[in-house]
Protein backbone atom coordinates (compact mmCIF):
# COMPACT_ATOMS: atom_id res chain seq x y z
CA UNK A 1 0.00 0.00 0.00
CA UNK A 2 1.17 3.57 -1.07
CA UNK A 3 -1.03 5.73 1.13
CA UNK A 4 -1.35 9.36 1.07
CA UNK A 5 0.12 10.92 -2.13
CA UNK A 6 -1.07 14.21 -1.78
CA UNK A 7 -1.99 15.94 1.89
CA UNK A 8 -3.00 19.24 1.44
CA UNK A 9 -4.99 21.40 3.71
CA UNK A 10 -8.10 21.41 1.36
CA UNK A 11 -7.98 17.99 -0.18
CA UNK A 12 -6.26 14.36 0.91
CA UNK A 13 -5.76 12.09 -1.90
CA UNK A 14 -4.07 8.32 -1.40
CA UNK A 15 -3.27 5.68 -4.31
CA UNK A 16 -4.94 2.33 -1.65
CA UNK A 17 -2.99 -0.59 -3.91
CA UNK A 18 -4.47 -3.60 -1.89
CA UNK A 19 -7.92 -2.68 -2.18
CA UNK A 20 -7.05 -1.28 -5.79
CA UNK A 21 -8.23 2.27 -5.35
CA UNK A 22 -7.42 6.23 -5.59
CA UNK A 23 -8.86 8.20 -2.67
CA UNK A 24 -9.79 11.45 -2.86
CA UNK A 25 -10.96 13.08 0.25
CA UNK A 26 -11.98 16.84 0.28
CA UNK A 27 -12.80 19.59 3.15
CA UNK A 28 -14.51 22.32 3.31
CA UNK A 29 -14.92 24.40 -0.10
CA UNK A 30 -12.85 24.00 -2.65
CA UNK A 31 -12.31 27.59 -4.42
CA UNK A 32 -11.35 28.41 -8.00
CA UNK A 33 -8.16 29.32 -6.62
CA UNK A 34 -7.60 25.73 -5.37
CA UNK A 35 -9.10 23.75 -8.08
CA UNK A 36 -6.09 24.56 -10.73
CA UNK A 37 -3.73 23.27 -7.82
CA UNK A 38 -6.13 20.78 -7.43
CA UNK A 39 -6.13 19.38 -10.65
CA UNK A 40 -2.84 19.28 -11.28
CA UNK A 41 -1.77 17.17 -7.63
CA UNK A 42 -5.01 14.94 -8.87
CA UNK A 43 -3.69 14.39 -12.23
CA UNK A 44 0.19 13.42 -11.29
CA UNK A 45 -1.81 11.14 -8.50
CA UNK A 46 -3.94 9.26 -11.39
CA UNK A 47 -0.80 8.51 -13.65
CA UNK A 48 0.61 6.21 -10.70
CA UNK A 49 -2.13 3.80 -10.91
CA UNK A 50 -3.46 1.56 -14.29
CA UNK A 51 -7.10 4.01 -14.29
CA UNK A 52 -8.89 0.43 -15.81
CA UNK A 53 -7.93 -1.94 -13.01
CA UNK A 54 -8.64 1.12 -10.36
CA UNK A 55 -11.77 2.86 -8.49
CA UNK A 56 -11.62 5.76 -7.88
CA UNK A 57 -13.35 7.32 -4.71
CA UNK A 58 -14.24 10.45 -4.11
CA UNK A 59 -14.75 10.87 -0.30
CA UNK A 60 -16.93 14.27 -0.06
CA UNK A 61 -18.08 13.47 3.62
CA UNK A 62 -16.25 16.83 4.46
CA UNK A 63 -17.42 19.05 1.79
CA UNK A 64 -19.48 21.94 2.14
CA UNK A 65 -21.94 23.57 0.01
CA UNK A 66 -20.93 25.66 -3.47
CA UNK A 67 -21.83 28.85 -4.05
CA UNK A 68 -24.16 28.49 -6.77
CA UNK A 69 -21.73 30.25 -9.28
CA UNK A 70 -19.60 27.38 -9.17
CA UNK A 71 -22.06 24.51 -9.82
CA UNK A 72 -21.42 24.50 -13.13
CA UNK A 73 -17.66 23.64 -12.29
CA UNK A 74 -19.24 20.91 -10.46
CA UNK A 75 -20.64 19.18 -12.76
CA UNK A 76 -17.90 19.56 -15.27
CA UNK A 77 -15.58 18.13 -12.64
CA UNK A 78 -18.23 14.74 -12.14
CA UNK A 79 -18.22 14.38 -15.66
CA UNK A 80 -14.49 14.80 -15.77
CA UNK A 81 -14.22 12.01 -13.33
CA UNK A 82 -15.90 9.49 -15.36
CA UNK A 83 -14.19 10.28 -18.13
CA UNK A 84 -10.86 9.12 -17.00
CA UNK A 85 -11.28 5.47 -17.18
CA UNK A 86 -11.26 4.28 -13.96
CA UNK A 87 -13.26 0.96 -13.59
CA UNK A 88 -15.63 2.33 -11.04
CA UNK A 89 -16.20 5.82 -9.89
CA UNK A 90 -17.62 6.03 -6.27
CA UNK A 91 -19.22 9.19 -4.74
CA UNK A 92 -19.19 9.46 -0.83
CA UNK A 93 -22.14 11.64 0.39
CA UNK A 94 -20.95 15.31 2.22
CA UNK A 95 -22.79 15.07 5.22
CA UNK A 96 -24.30 18.86 4.82
CA UNK A 97 -27.81 18.51 3.40
CA UNK A 98 -27.02 21.19 1.26
CA UNK A 99 -23.85 20.29 0.10
CA UNK A 100 -25.89 16.56 -0.75
CA UNK A 101 -28.85 18.47 -2.48
CA UNK A 102 -26.28 20.06 -4.60
CA UNK A 103 -24.37 16.81 -5.32
CA UNK A 104 -27.56 14.97 -6.44
CA UNK A 105 -28.75 17.27 -8.58
CA UNK A 106 -25.10 17.29 -10.14
CA UNK A 107 -25.23 13.55 -10.99
CA UNK A 108 -28.99 14.22 -12.14
CA UNK A 109 -27.82 16.49 -14.29
CA UNK A 110 -24.50 14.95 -16.10
CA UNK A 111 -26.30 11.52 -15.64
CA UNK A 112 -23.47 9.88 -13.50
CA UNK A 113 -22.53 6.58 -14.44
CA UNK A 114 -20.84 5.43 -11.20
CA UNK A 115 -22.23 5.02 -7.75
CA UNK A 116 -23.24 6.91 -5.16
CA UNK A 117 -22.75 5.45 -1.18
CA UNK A 118 -23.56 7.76 1.83
CA UNK A 119 -21.37 7.29 5.27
Amino acid sequence: MRGIVINKRKYKMAVQDQERELRVQVFGLIRAEDAEEYLVDFQETTSRVQKSSYTLVIDGTHQTTVPSKVVPQLDQTLQFYTSLGFKDVVVIYPSSKIAQVQLRNALERIQFQGRVVTH
